[in-house]
């Protein structure tokens, strides 16, 4: 019987990783819970070990539920009656599965009936269920808006919402509106507090909104009257329970559409504050997404897997001219950069999975003891690695994702445009990864300081002093001059001494900079498992020096005369 954890070892290898045991040990806290709850681990191989079979039933009900419904669910969608959302038939049954498989609640301490499992589990979850659908993925993965609540809201408001959704009610973070997409500051759905019910009350309208009919909502809203910037923002709790939301308008969408997107009407709506006020945008919203921003990069990676699946598949079997296509340089060409893309933007969002578990964690041991000096440079060591990384990940694999897909497209020739065909659907559903969570161009912008200040490059230095496998060290020679010329490439464009010039070439530094990370990291990868990786080590270095070559050459002959060149094609 097929699983989609258990048939790719490629997943299940991240566990391997030496961050495992300090992220198990500060998530766990000396196995405190074992005294107390029969399903806790009593230590670090025994947590492994839950991790697995975790990801083995998940591995089960998704090759085995969610993938046999996912076309059925495509076709179907969800539809609106009566100001209500109602999921496509077999969204119900995917719901029903994963309740009962006990896949709710997933990062959630036990106390509240949750699995307490770290961000790398849950994100090789996500990457699983999305292989499946992608659509679903996106309702099933939103459970992971309650570490907002968990981390901000009160403890009275996590023992009322926190159980609920360890038992697999849905949740929706609700930002955006007709005239504020990326740019929030601009939200004015209007927080109003109710003397005479001690409560607050919503009114306004949000769009685009994931599963926007969920039984447990963050709104982000306006609180403070008179302000149009997002000092003026604070986060609300608005449960479904309570009435005063509805459905306005289900967007009829390109792909995802088992995934339901709302455009919704609060109508004096009974709402909760969440955290202070002032901070909803500032401090919260940014917490919220680089969570999503992470989910999104795991719903990619499973998009790629399923891509390249499809493409080795159909290769294997179709042929022409007397052959196997697969035996085709140019069809193996485009299947070993697949799976190289595949791998190495894999490696990227488990390593920054571990860093943003490792501070997640020691910040929440801090609300219940004073950390030590050396735990809280370790927070601060690892929050800042986990807010460099978070925008490469993201990036990179939503663009992988859609390079595969459609590469998989390719493979399959014109038999890749019938809709009776997987791979069409892939593809449309992969073209939103670049989009939402912010685009890819946000992404460069989050990431475009840790670029001209340095950060990366450190970074980079440090990796380049792993030790790797003899016969990978031509390899990582071949990686560290790319790094001389990324370092040129940069001074060549902070010595320029034009911002405007600098933004435009931004995306180009962005994706050297990824490039170089990315081979870094699937050197180790096959050091440590070479079975598995080096062949993906082989063919994503010359890859990335192709494409670091590009991009140098690009931005080195660049200057302002060009830029004024761009600017004029614009007016025309």
């Amino acid at each position: 019987m097929a699983n989609y954890y258990s048939d790719h070892p490629e997943i299940g290898f991240h566990l391997n990783h030496p961050l495992m045991k300090r992220i198990v040990e500060l998530k766990e806290r000396d196995y405190e819970d074992a005294k107390t709850y029969a399903d806790a681990p009593v230590d670090y191989e025994d947590a492994i070990e839950n991790y697995k079979q975790v990801l083995d039933i998940t591995g089960d009900v998704a090759a085995n539920i969610i993938a046999p419904n996912s076309e059925s669910v495509d076709l179907e969608g969800p539809h609106l009656e009566n100001g209500r959302m109602i999921y496509a038939s077999k969204t119900y049954e995917n719901l029903d599965a994963t309740r009962k498989a006990g896949l709710w609640g997933i990062s959630m301490p036990r106390r509240y009936g949750g699995l307490n499992l770290p961000n790398v589990t849950f994100s090789m979850l996500s990457e699983i269920i999305s292989a499946a659908d992608a659509g679903f993925q996106n309702i099933w993965s939103l459970q992971s808006c309650i570490d907002t609540l968990y981390e901000f809201g009160s403890e009275e408001q996590r023992q009322k919402y926190i159980p609920r959704i360890c038992e697999g009610e849905g949740m929706s973070m609700d930002l955006t509106e007709p005239d504020a997409g990326s740019d929030l500051q601009r939200v004015m759905l209007k927080a109003t507090y109710d003397e005479e019910n001690q409560c607050w009350r919503l009114n306004g309208v949000k769009r685009f909104i994931t599963n926007g009919d969920s039984d447990i909502h963050l709104v982000l809203a306006r609180s403070e009257e008179g302000t149009k910037d997002g000092r003026g923002l604070s986060m609300f709790i608005y449960d479904k329970r309570d009435g005063g939301v509805d459905v306005r308008h289900i967007e009829h969408k390109l792909g995802i559409h088992g995934s339901p997107t709302c455009e919704l009407t609060y109508k004096n709506a009974k709402a909760e504050l969440c955290g202070d006020r002032k901070l909803g945008l500032i401090k919260y919203v940014m917490a919220l997404m680089n969570g999503a921003r992470l989910g999104i990069a795991a719903q990619s990676v499973g998009v790629e897997q399923e891509a390249y699946n499809e493409a080795l598949a159909y290769a294997k079997e179709r042929a022409q001219f007397g052959q196997k296509i697969i035996e085709f340089p140019a069809v193996y060409d485009m299947l070993s950069r697949m799976k190289a893309k595949l791998d190495a933007g894999r490696s990227l969002l488990y390593q920054t999975a571990r860093y943003v578990d490792i501070y997640k964690a020691l910040e929440d041991i801090q609300r219940d003891r004073k950390l030590t000096p050396e735990e809280r440079a370790e927070m601060k060591k690892y929050s800042r690695l986990a807010d460099a990384f978070t925008p490469l990940a993201k990036g990179m694999n939503s663009e992988y994702a859609n390079q595969n897909a459609y590469d998989a497209i390719s493979v399959h020739g014109g038999s890749g445009f019938i809709m009776e065909y997987k791979c069409q659907r892939l593809f449309r559903d992969a073209r939103i990864f670049s989009i939402y969570e912010g685009t890819t161009q946000l992404q460069v912008v989050a990431a475009i300081r840790y670029i001209t200040n340095g950060t990366y490059l450190s970074i980079i230095k440090e990796m380049l002093e792993q030790e790797v496998a003899e016969n990978l060290k031509p390899l990582q020679a071949r990686v560290a001059a790319l790094v001389n010329i990324y370092e040129e490439t940069l001074e060549s464009v902070k010595n320029a001494a034009s911002q405007e010039m600098q933004d435009f070439l931004a995306r180009r530094l962005y994706e050297m900079t990824a490039d170089i990370i990315m081979s870094l990291l699937i050197l180790d990868d096959a050091t440590r498992a070479p079975e598995l990786f080096e062949k993906s080590a082989q063919v994503y270095v010359r890859h990335a020096e192709a494409e670091v070559a590009q991009h140098a050459a690009y931005v080195k002959a660049f200057d302002a005369a060009d830029l004024a060149n761009f600017r004029a094609a614009e007016k025309e």
